[in-house]
């Protein structure tokens, strides 16, 4: 599954061919450079392993700047794998344009925004604990009983109550891409992807 590494810009919309406005999602796909490609014979099974975006020799570590001088590349702030990806070599340079063309169909993968501690009506859409009469205060909000009494003596795990919300590895399935700007090494896709502007994302193609 031939992909690329990306990074979320922001939304906008356009227009489509019905006269539609539709929501899209920019992203910067590219360039990424091939730091690593590994075989069945030397890993166990075959992929190829991308960087993206550069940083600093100063806050790189020692092990990774020879992992980087093994490619004759700087430094990389993000590397991802992609399977089924042939015919690369380390070094090589890969874009926006070398792997997607608009109307393909995409699965981008990415970390949801953390939204901190939440109750249960925000992190699980509970409707609260009775109305604003008959004695309750300040309970409208509140999960209410969690438990039984001595049998089972116990919550029972799994129990929904609050906790913290977002922040978790998100996969999207199914995204069309609307256009292709290969000299800007952008993508506008469909509709809403994981993420905060300037997250790192992962874009994969089905063969």
């Amino acid at each position: 599954m031939p992909g690329i590494i990306g990074k979320k810009i922001g939304m906008t919309s356009v227009f489509g061919a019905d006269g539609k406005n539709i929501p899209c999602t920019i992203i910067e796909a590219g360039p990424c450079v091939v730091t690593q490609v590994k075989t069945v014979e030397k890993e166990g099974y075959s992929a190829v392993q991308l960087g993206y975006g550069e940083r600093k020799e100063k806050h790189t570590s020692t092990a990774m700047k020879g992992h980087f001088k093994k490619a004759e590349t700087s430094p990389k702030r993000k590397l991802m794998e992609f399977r089924d990806f042939d015919g690369l070599n380390t070094g090589d340079l890969v874009t926006a344009e070398n792997v997607f063309k608009e109307g393909d169909w995409v699965d981008v993968t990415g970390t949801s925004k953390g939204k901190g501690f939440q109750g249960v009506v925000k992190r699980h859409g509970f409707g609260g604990v009775g109305g604003q009469t008959h004695g309750q205060h300040n309970r409208l909000r509140a999960p209410g009983s969690i438990g039984a009494c001595s049998t089972p003596s116990r919550v029972f795990k799994g129990m929904r109550m609050g906790g913290q919300t977002g922040n978790s590895r998100v996969h999207v399935e199914n995204i069309e891409v609307i256009k292709v700007y290969p000299e800007k090494n952008l993508l506008v896709v469909k509709g809403s992807i994981p993420g905060h502007n300037g997250a790192f994302i992962k874009i994969e193609k089905w063969n």
